[in-house]
């Protein structure tokens, strides 16, 4: 059997590496135009620090693929011929196929902008991006990024680190509204702020304005302003890379559909990771998740299908986390920035220090908790993923909350600020369970 991988991010390396374990006798061929090795993509922003180099982004030894029969191929795709099985090549070769994954990734999202097109602007996403962001930004005085998200505020701190002046534009009035609750992401906002950057809420780019040599010299907003810029960075978001796939016959709308196995209408062609668009998502999840971990099960649950295994692609319960330069960000659950009319939230705030704690339950059931979110703390995965798993209710989970802090025999906690928060609002004394150490209630509330 002839495997076919287009992307040689998680997913599709994933999926390699579950195919050979499945199928020892499959031949395996990864394809990927943006480069040899597989990488880690999260850690790009820290090549242009100057806190790493490519080589120690790659999670295995070139020797790997080799011994583990993988032969990887720098080719860029340009067509896909489902009916004789066979990728076209921009080189003018071809491969042909038994079974296919897509596992293509995303492309920088534009929205259409006068001048959007001119020299020093573009989008953060490949290897060949942080190349073309090397080169653009060398001896920029001011760079404007555009855009709320988690890509946003790494542009803002890469070019922090390099001395370069940086105004962030941000349309709504708090950081990452689409998953931050207010509170939240006005904590962002200072943090951010405190950090050197000029922030600008409620603003939207307008237009790039190019000098006499079709290079950027500045943008103007939505309220007129005009904003000197070298550089200029569009973080509004991701779309799924898709477009070389017109006329294969493969079902598209803003991804590649799949059902529960990752497969396509096409028999023999799964696709998997940031391209990929679920018909009917799993409760709780979006269609597309563009997100490394969940890449990682898309990538594991299309290898089952291809070596002919099937099992339905069944996530664990959600979870992100990032930085926003030195704050950290956690969020487990189904998370709603406007609380729904079904939910209870209990949220503390540390009166002087960037840290802050919130659960979110059910009114009904006995208070089933639904999410969890901590900044500037650190929680346990295990932990806050069974509770919410197992639907345990809040008293419980306020009860026992110090199983989930990370470190707690070296940072600070703050678990009974948090019971003391709940009962101020509902008139309860609960009392945090401290009767035993907080290893021997992990093992009782996890079953470890």
């Amino acid at each position: 059997m002839n495997v076919a991988i287009i992307g040689n991010g998680i997913a599709g390396i994933t999926a390699a590496r579950h195919v050979r374990k499945l199928d020892p006798d499959a031949r395996i061929t990864v394809i990927s135009a943006e480069t040899d090795h597989f990488y880690s993509r999260t850690a790009l922003m820290y090549i242009y620090m100057g806190d790493m180099t490519y080589t120690h982004t790659k999670p295995y030894e070139d020797w790997f693929w080799e011994k583990n029969k993988i032969d990887l191929l720098r080719e860029f795709v340009e067509r896909v011929d489902t009916g004789a099985k066979q990728l076209h090549f921009r080189s003018g070769g071809k491969l042909t196929y038994d079974k296919l994954l897509l596992a293509t990734g995303s492309v920088p999202r534009f929205a259409g902008w006068p001048g959007e097109n001119v020299a020093g602007v573009q989008g953060f996403y490949s290897m060949q991006d942080l190349d073309r962001m090397e080169e653009g930004t060398v001896g920029a005085r001011h760079a404007v990024v555009v855009g709320g998200g988690l890509i946003g505020v790494e542009l803002a701190e890469m070019l922090h680190t390099r001395e370069i002046g940086v105004t962030l534009l941000v349309r709504s009035d708090w950081y990452l509204p689409a998953a931050l609750p207010e509170e939240e992401g006005r904590m962002v906002n200072e943090h951010i702020r405190a950090r050197g950057i000029d922030l600008r809420l409620e603003t939207e780019l307008a237009e790039v304005l190019p000098d006499e040599a079709g290079r950027v010299r500045a943008i103007r907003t939505n309220h007129g302003d005009e904003i000197e810029a070298q550089w200029v960075g569009i973080a509004i978001g991701v779309a799924p890379n898709i477009a070389f796939l017109e006329g294969s016959g493969i079902e598209t709308d803003r991804g590649v559909l799949v059902d529960q196995h990752m497969q396509t209408n096409v028999p023999d062609v799964f696709a998997a990771g940031d391209c990929a668009q679920h018909r009917t998502p799993p409760p709780g999840r979006r269609p597309i998740e563009p997100l490394w971990y969940a890449g990682r099960e898309h990538g594991a649950t299309a290898a089952f299908g291809i070596t002919g295994q099937a099992r339905p692609y069944a996530p664990d319960v959600f979870f992100n986390s990032a930085k926003f330069f030195d704050l950290e960000w956690q969020v487990y659950g189904d998370l709603s920035p406007e609380l729904p009319e079904h939910e209870r939230t209990l949220y503390w705030q540390h009166p002087t220090a960037e840290k802050a704690i919130r659960l979110n339950y059910t009114a009904a059931d006995k208070g089933r908790l639904v999410a969890v979110n901590v900044m500037g703390i650190r929680y346990r995965h295990d932990v806050c993923a069974h509770w919410i798993a197992e639907q345990a209710d809040i008293e419980t989970v306020l009860q026992n909350l110090g199983a989930a802090n990370f470190d707690p025999e070296f940072t600070p906690q703050h678990e009974a600020d948090l019971v003391a928060q709940y009962n101020r609002q509902t008139g309860r004394s609960l009392a945090l369970n401290r009767k035993r150490g907080w290893r021997q209630r992990l093992s009782v509330l996890t079953g470890s």
